[in-house]
């Protein structure tokens, strides 16, 4: 018997939790409260929960410290570093960043945290006091950004793993991935081989974690709904259009108008010829496992050398994620306005600058963007626990997200190979 795609499974859970919440809702306002052992329902949906998101914060430190150190060292094997690496890498983080600052925007224009002028944070059963966030973010500004470079280098690694703090384990990661390529090969081949081993075993963590998905989907969800009723699908609704419209201008402004002004050649016929990779994306959420597709598609379709393809696709699997980084400071902008909070262009400017990092070491399966979305939202002093209600409509943002980062990866292999001089077949002098 065939087996469920995840994310129908995922949908369904939603929608079970919708009828299970609702319920419960309406027989814990009647004369009773139902439950089981003498314990509420909502407090065993709350629990696996839990749980869930505890799984995933468990995964961070080993998933992200492994995928850098993997990632930075085969950038530099195989004398890779050089224009085509520079290029590449540029090319990378400028549209990384431009895609972070579109969600950054649709965000603050549309302000789908806010409700009627109020922030939503009541609505979706958000149970940290305003205040005592407040007090977290308060007076971060320019002085924390300054703060924040200074967290890039932290005097004790081991410390910095335990207390969350991301950015100086990746900053030591960068290094110690690139030092890695320095050394002679009896002593380099042996490391790369124990961190792509730890890379494949979180990878293999995180997909058994996922599978748990609709559970921890399903009592995340019934909790928000036994206690605040559907009225929580408003704000995240509004959410989900807010990335959905950023998404789509960056993949059809942003890119193509780099495709034609840097690459000289015709976007849409780009992204025709480039179809099957995109759907391959879409149905299966995972860059990495759409990677075979791609490079297929580039070679075969596009006309991109093997030379290229073969370098920077597998690269952008690992380092380009432009819907995966949009996303993640969307999502953490969100959750603040829910929280009713007026966040400064020092902590915004923070936010922008963890999700461009964070974005490199993001896993390419399904949903991983989770894991650095807890990043974030602890760098900023914002409850990790938060991510839950992003959840509901996180499968399909997920699709199109991971959709984008497929077609950021395509578009910088054919940029790269025109600047090579290579004769694609989008080229606009083309025949």
């Amino acid at each position: 018997m065939r087996k469920l795609a995840l994310h129908w499974q995922i949908l369904i859970a939603i929608v079970l939790a919708a009828i299970v919440g609702s319920i419960v809702k309406h027989f814990t306002t009647e004369t009773f409260a139902p439950g089981w052992l003498g314990v509420s329902f909502v407090s065993v949906f709350e629990f696996i929960g839990a749980i869930f998101l505890n799984a995933l914060k468990m995964i961070i430190v080993p998933l992200i410290t492994s995928s850098i150190v993997v990632g930075v060292a085969g950038i530099g094997s195989g004398g890779n570093i050089g224009a085509l690496g520079i290029r590449t890498l540029l090319f990378y983080a400028v549209t990384t960043l431009a895609a972070i600052l579109i969600g950054l925007i649709a965000i603050n224009v549309m302000t789908p945290g806010y409700v009627d002028g109020r922030p939503a944070g009541d609505i979706l059963s958000l149970e940290a006091p305003a205040n005592d966030i407040s007090e977290r973010i308060e007076g971060r500004g320019a002085g924390d950004v300054v703060e924040l470079f200074k967290r890039l280098v932290p005097p004790n690694i081991v410390m910095a793993a335990a207390e969350g703090q991301m950015l100086g384990l990746i900053f030591f990661s960068i290094l110690f991935g690139y030092f890695m390529t320095t050394l002679s090969h009896d002593y380099a081949d042996p490391l790369f081989k124990f961190w792509n081993g730890v890379f494949n075993v979180m990878m293999h963590m995180t997909e058994f974690i996922m599978k748990f998905a609709p559970i921890g989907v399903f009592a995340l969800i019934a909790a928000v709904i036994a206690e605040t009723g559907f009225a929580a699908a408003r704000p995240l609704a509004n959410f989900a259009l807010a990335v959905l419209a950023a998404l789509l201008l960056h993949s059809l402004i942003t890119l193509p108008l780099l495709l034609r002004f840097i690459g000289r050649v015709k976007p849409f016929a780009t992204m025709r010829a480039m179809s099957p990779a995109l759907l391959t994306a879409f149905s299966t959420s995972s860059s990495s496992a759409t990677l075979p597709v791609t490079m297929d598609t580039v070679e075969e379709k596009v006309g991109v050398s093997n030379q290229v393809s073969s370098f920077v696709l597998p690269l952008g699997a690992t380092v380009n994620m432009n819907g995966t980084a949009l996303y993640e400071c969307a999502a953490a902008m969100f959750l603040a306005q829910a929280y009713g909070l007026e966040l400064s262009f020092g902590v915004q400017f923070t936010i922008v600058t963890i999700a461009l990092v964070t974005s490199i070491g993001v896993a390419g399966v399904p949903s991983a963007s989770l894991v650095a979305i807890a990043i974030i939202l602890a760098a900023v002093g914002l409850p990790v626990e938060a991510i839950g209600v992003l959840l509901v409509f996180d499968r399909v943002l997920d699709m199109c997200r991971t959709s984008v980062n497929v077609w950021g990866d395509a578009c910088c292999a054919t940029i790269i190979a025109r600047l090579r001089g290579e004769k694609t077949n989008v080229a606009i002098d083309a025949r």
